[in-house]
């Protein structure tokens, strides 16, 4: 269910997208509108909704309580949806997430005291709660364990830890993963990539880091290498040219992953095209599992006995 709010207009035309996701006691809207004031009012509190409300957004100032807060970009603040609020937004963007106010209190003390105060764009736990809220597209069966992270993250944001180190935690270690594998899938590329870039990225060490990949089955060496081999496979089906670096060493890995040399591909992609101008099928789904929805431990797979360079560039 959604909060009952009366909204007010303040420049033409107005104007408003949303989208909606919800697992389990946790409900994230991803809007863009106009600018705009909306109000809670004592009449409308009366909705039952008893969820405590995080709102990421720039140039807002929102009441409660007789407090207000004022946002910059990237700052947040929690409110309690079930007491009366006032909240005006510039036109853009902003994120709003509601997690059941009971889960919450589970996990800190005092929990609406907690609430209207400024969460600035700089805490490391608001930046992992938000990162982690990518995997929401994910499997029913792993719903409620994303559910049960979001609002570790959630209640670590408003308690305002220091730094969080290099915590074993569920939510803090899986969040930490899936922020380690989307700067390599961001940057495999890059003949300069490597576990201590990743770690200074994200401000932790690179056995920190590297313990994160073994936990999800994996080591960096493995998962750069697989992404450089999807990638040369790519190239390889289309009507581009590469350049390999370390051919001999390449066509092993090649061969090894694909059941195929490069140039076997390469014919059949060529062939096929001739054919009927379909597109060849694409390799396998990574045998890697499925990343940052499970922290169980399992034995680290056997690093390639190379340095990481890139295998190809377009």
């Amino acid at each position: 269910m959604l909060l009952h709010v009366d909204i007010e207009p303040l420049a033409p035309p107005f104007y408003v997208e949303a989208e909606l996701r919800a697992l389990p006691g946790v409900r994230v809207i991803k809007s863009n509108s106009s600018a705009m004031h909306f109000q809670r009012t004592r009449a409308l509190v009366s909705d039952a909704d008893d969820s405590i409300g995080i709102i990421v957004s720039k140039d807002c100032t929102a009441s409660q309580r007789g407090r207000a807060v004022t946002l910059n970009a990237g700052d947040s603040v929690a409110i309690l949806s079930q007491e009366p609020a006032d909240v005006t937004f510039a036109e853009g963007p902003r994120l709003t997430m509601f997690v059941a106010r009971s889960a919450l209190a589970e996990r800190a003390n005092n929990v609406d005291d907690l609430t209207f105060q400024l969460i600035p764009r700089g805490s490391e736990a608001l930046r992992l709660l938000l990162h982690y809220l990518k995997l929401f597209e994910t499997s029913p069966k792993l719903r409620g364990a994303v559910a049960g992270h979001v609002h570790d993250l959630m209640a670590l944001a408003l308690t305002q830890h220091a730094q969080l180190g290099e915590s074993n935690l569920g939510a803090i270690a899986t969040a930490r993963l899936n922020e380690a594998l989307d700067h390599i899938a961001a940057h495999f590329l890059d003949p300069a990539l490597s576990l201590t870039k990743v770690a200074e990225n994200m401000r932790i060490s690179p056995r920190y880091v590297q313990r994160l990949l073994e936990m999800s089955g994996t080591s960096f060496t493995e998962r750069v290498t697989e992404l450089r081999l999807q990638r040369a496979y790519t190239l390889l089906t289309r009507e581009s040219k590469s350049r390999i670096s370390d051919i001999s060493h390449f066509n092993r890995l090649f061969r090894s992953r694909f059941g195929d040399t490069p140039k076997g591909v390469r014919t059949q992609g060529l062939r096929m095209r001739g054919r009927s101008k379909t597109l060849i099928t694409r390799p396998e789904r990574s045998r890697f599992p499925q990343r940052g929805l499970s922290c169980t431990t399992a034995a680290a797979s056997r690093p390639f006995a190379h340095k990481s360079s890139p295998f190809c560039s377009q």
